[in-house]
């Protein structure tokens, strides 16, 4: 096992992905489920005429950062999301700074992700079956300008 330096007898343990927060406009949104936090930079090719070398240079360009998905089950009365949805007005949503934290074992925040200029692009109802023992769970897709960790 990895040892952290401070004792010989500590132990010291990846995270568990099981515990985690979303914070969305300074409120707490309880989600069972956040998956999409990934970012990727486009890879740029390019080769001169003249180069004695054929083959091309590779070097970094644009990001690109995924949406991110939250899953949430559905409960009576609750309209959160699709409240935040409801806000979409062409251009003129107000984009919101999100922030996702994974939690440790005393629900402190170990580590976060901020999403910047955030918005829902898509929500999905669950689908509904009579044979089913399953929650009832909607979706939510948002899009976002920037990932950073802290």
């Amino acid at each position: 096992m990895p040892d952290d330096g401070a004792s010989q007898s500590q132990t010291v343990w990846p995270l568990v992905k099981f515990s985690f927060k979303v914070m969305w406009d300074g409120a707490e949104l309880i989600f069972q489920e956040v998956t999409g936090l990934s970012s990727e930079t486009q890879v740029i090719e390019y080769r001169g005429g003249s180069s004695p070398v054929y083959s091309t240079v590779k070097m970094p360009g644009i990001q690109k950062f995924s949406n991110i998905t939250l899953k949430k089950g559905i409960f009576k009365g609750d309209k959160a999301l699709w409240e935040k949805y409801g806000g979409i007005k062409m251009n003129i949503y107000k984009r919101s700074t999100i922030v996702i934290s994974l939690l440790d074992e005393s629900q402190g925040i170990a580590m976060s992700w901020t999403l910047k200029n955030a918005f829902p692009s898509k929500i999905t109802v669950t689908d509904m079956k009579s044979d089913a023992n399953e929650v009832a769970v909607e979706t939510m897709e948002l899009a976002h300008e920037g990932l950073t960790q802290s």
